[in-house]
């Protein structure tokens, strides 16, 4: 049972993102969504390649047998869609702040992997991309909430978004600590870090259940 269970938890990464794809199939969403549509489209494509490459990495040459580089891959695209997201809200609060966290993000990426990490590196992904990553889309999560409290406004579950920003919120606030920490523990405790993977997957799989949700009450 446990293997079972094990199993379906290696393929989540690609599973996961057919639920919210599947909604897609059967109802257009709004322009507001778009950035969101366009990462499930784009993700499933990249999470297929990484399970492929992990799968059948024995049967791979040793140069293309590895799939961190695709996680790097995965992180960059995430944020520059969900956070053209976020920005197309057009939410009148923090407007500046917001446009500079892209900024800051691109700056960061290209000094990081120019001076200091290799993108394509064989043994490991990189636990400070996806840290960054996640910290700076909590803090999109987070002022989404603050303009609807500073505004007086109710939040409507059903529109501009709402699932997806909780769906978001809980996934990065989950996952900050291990991707900020998954590098030294692969190398000190193995395999505690690959049974800690197990928590990103699950919680994966609710990120993937709120874009569904709100793909579903937003589409037509």
């Amino acid at each position: 049972m446990y293997k079972i269970i094990q199993i379906i938890l290696d393929w989540s990464e690609v599973w996961a993102l057919l639920i919210p794809a599947l909604i897609l199939i059967t109802k257009k969403q709004p322009a507001i969504n778009k950035p969101v549509v366009l990462y499930v489209w784009i993700a499933l494509f990249i999470n297929i390649a990484i399970d492929m490459t992990w799968k059948f990495r024995n049967w791979l040459p040793g140069d293309h047998n590895s799939n961190n580089y695709l996680y790097n891959l995965h992180s960059i695209v995430r944020f520059f869609l969900l956070s053209a997201f976020f920005i197309q809200l057009k939410q009148p609060f923090l407007v500046l702040l917001k446009k500079a966290v892209l900024v800051f993000f691109i700056l960061f990426v290209i000094i990081n992997f120019c001076f200091f990490e290799d993108f394509f590196d064989y043994w490991k992904l990189s636990s400070r991309l996806l840290s960054v990553e996640a910290i700076l889309l909590l803090f999109y999560t987070l002022q989404y909430y603050l303009f609807k409290i500073n505004e007086n406004e109710d939040v409507d579950i059903v529109s501009n978004g709402f699932w997806i920003v909780t769906g978001l919120g809980i996934y990065v606030s989950i996952n900050f600590f291990i991707f900020l920490l998954y590098n030294e523990l692969t190398m000190r405790l193995q395999n505690f870090a690959i049974s800690l993977w197990n928590v990103h997957n699950i919680s994966y799989i609710i990120f993937n259940l709120f874009l569904a949700k709100d793909f579903y009450g937003s589409g037509k």
